[in-house]
Parts: C-alpha cells; sequence; structure tokens
C-alpha cells in the first residue's frame, strides 16, 4: 500500500470512529447537572426536558442538582466532568452576570460547548401599592421626584434581576436602592409588606399577590408581550426603548465533547424543547421554549456578555 494512501486511512480512522461512537450513543444513562436547587423553576424546566429527551434516545437521563454560588457549583462540576456526552448541564443566565462581579474558576466560552438555549421567561415589572404609578411612566416619574426613595428586591447579588433593575435605572434615569434576598421566594413578605416597593418578579409566583391586589403588575421586561400575560405591555412600549431582559436556561457541554455526539445531542435537545406538549407544559410556569442552535445560542451568550458587562460597569456595581 502507499504511503500516501496509508495516511489517508489514518486520518479517516477517527473520523469514522467518531461517527460509529454518534450512531449508538448514548449507551448509557446520562448525568443531567442542573446549576440550582431542587424544586425552583430552573429544576422543574430540567425534569421536563430530562422526561422528553430520555424518551427520544431510549436512555435515562439523571438530574443531579449543584446549586450554589450563582450557579458556579454546577458549572465548576460540569467543567471537571469527562468531555465523553454523558455529563450536560442546564445553566441560567447567572452563568454570564455572575463572573462579573465575583471570581469564578470556569470560563463559559472556554470550558463549554454551548448547546442550545432551551427556554426564556420574561419577568413582570411589579409595584407595592403604595407607590402612586399604574404605569412604567408614572413609576418614572414618581421616582425621578423621590430618588433613592424605592428600594427594589432582587434574588441576589449578580442576579439578572439585580441587573435588570440597574438597567432600568440607567435607561430612565432614575434611583432605586437594591435590596438582595437569597433568592426570589424569600422577598415576597417584604414585597408584600411594602418594606421594598419593587422588583422584577417571576410572571407565575407573582400573580397570587397581582390578583389579591397586594402587588400591582405594570409591564413584562421582555421585548415582546409574554404569551401569558398578553395584556400587560412591555417596559420597552411603555417608553423605554431597547428595554428586553428576560431570564433563559441553557444547555451546555464540557468543552471538547466530540463534534458528532455534539450534534446529536444538540439535534435531540431541539427536538424535545419545540415538541408541544414540552411548550404547553412549560407555558404553565409562564416559560417559553425557544430550542435554538448552537450558533444562535453562542451569538446570544456574546450578546449577553456584551450587554451585562456594559451595565456593571457604567453602574459602577461591586461584589458584596
Amino acid at each position: 500500500m502507499r504511503p500516501n494512501h496509508v495516511l489517508g486511512i489514518l486520518l479517516l480512522t477517527p473520523l469514522t470512529a467518531g461517527a460509529q461512537g454518534a450512531a449508538s450513543y448514548p449507551e448509557r444513562p446520562i448525568r443531567f447537572i442542573v446549576s440550582a436547587a431542587a424544586g425552583g423553576g430552573q429544576d422543574i424546566v430540567a425534569r421536563t426536558l430530562a422526561v422528553r429527551l430520555g424518551e427520544q434516545l431510549g436512555q435515562t437521563f439523571v438530574v443531579d442538582n449543584r446549586g450554589g454560588g450563582g450557579g458556579s457549583v454546577g458549572a465548576e462540576t460540569a467543567r471537571q466532568s469527562p468531555a465523553d456526552g454523558y455529563t450536560m448541564i442546564l445553566m441560567s443566565a447567572s452563568a454570564v452576570t455572575y463572573p462579573l462581579l465575583y471570581r469564578a474558576r470556569y470560563d463559559l466560552m472556554r470550558d463549554f460547548v454551548p448547546l442550545s438555549q432551551v427556554t426564556q421567561q420574561p419577568y413582570v415589572l411589579v409595584v407595592h401599592p403604595s407607590v402612586p404609578a399604574k404605569s412604567v411612566q408614572e413609576l418614572i416619574t414618581y421616582a425621578k421626584a423621590n430618588p433613592r426613595k424605592l428600594n427594589y428586591a432582587s434574588a441576589g447579588q449578580g442576579t439578572i434581576i439585580h441587573l435588570g433593575n440597574e438597567l432600568l435605572n440607567l435607561a430612565t434615569g432614575i434611583q432605586t436602592v437594591h435590596v438582595p434576598y437569597k433568592g426570589t421566594g424569600a422577598a415576597y413578605p417584604d414585597l408584600v409588606a411594602g418594606h421594598v416597593q419593587m422588583t422584577l418578579a417571576n410572571i407565575t409566583s407573582s400573580q397570587p399577590h397581582v390578583r389579591s391586589g397586594r402587588l400591582r403588575a405594570l409591564a413584562v421586561s421582555s421585548a415582546r408581550r409574554a404569551q401569558s400575560q398578553p395584556d400587560l405591555p412591555t417596559i420597552a412600549e411603555s417608553g423605554v426603548k431597547g428595554y428586553d431582559v428576560t431570564q433563559w436556561y441553557g444547555i451546555f457541554l464540557p468543552a471538547r465533547t466530540p463534534q458528532p455526539v455534539v450534534d446529536k445531542l444538540g439535534a435531540e435537545v431541539i427536538k424535545a424543547a419545540r415538541h408541544p406538549e414540552l411548550i404547553k407544559r412549560l407555558a404553565v410556569d409562564g416559560t417559553e421554549a425557544v430550542g435554538s442552535l448552537p450558533q444562535e445560542f453562542l451569538l446570544h451568550l456574546k450578546a449577553e456578555m456584551t450587554r451585562w458587562s456594559g451595565v456593571v460597569k457604567e453602574s459602577g456595581i461591586k461584589a458584596d
């Protein structure tokens, strides 16, 4: 056999082996890390997706909750896992925002393969009834007349709710004061009591308080109206042009996962995220399914990094 023929066979062998591996993949259960505690919105999305993926691929997806550190505990666990396609992780927008304020061992672009943005969820801007505002513009007018009188709650320093409120401050010229909590749920008692007067709240969890009149909903944070709240205007259409803040969940794989496996698993994730039953199930919690291509998700991540790093720099936010 001529040398160039031998070289050709050697060069083709890894590709052929990779393709054969992808054809039989997965051959055992897949560990599905969630960078949040059990029971929350991120965990619900992961478990719903795990069931659908299991049915499609004929393997078990074992959900492994690794909450803490703004999602960094889960990210670090996934980063150190073998890059063989048998570990995947669901991370939130905090994967972008947390490292802007705190030292993180992981680098989102270096240590992971972005597979797909699977969901997005707008927030609703709510105020306590004691605030004399029934629209975003009335809120802005009141806040400008009363600088630093309004306190806003967040789910913690460096979270998307924190930065989303700071973006509202920057975009409108108002001055509101940040009061961090250990999760949105922990903030509701103080919101309802009026100790803090406003926040960007989860649509589903805030609805009982809005319906009872304990909180007032002014607008949603996304660029377009929320499917679950079509009568609420967006903050952008209420006069704050370009305002668009959403929570999102996306799936990542450890860097250097074989490309044939990335392609196969990516296609299955998109198929699962776009399945009518999953779309319907997520809509119950005010969550919208996305199911983006890896290239689309990568562009989204880069845009998020650029925007939130700008907000951190302009607002002068520092880690506690």
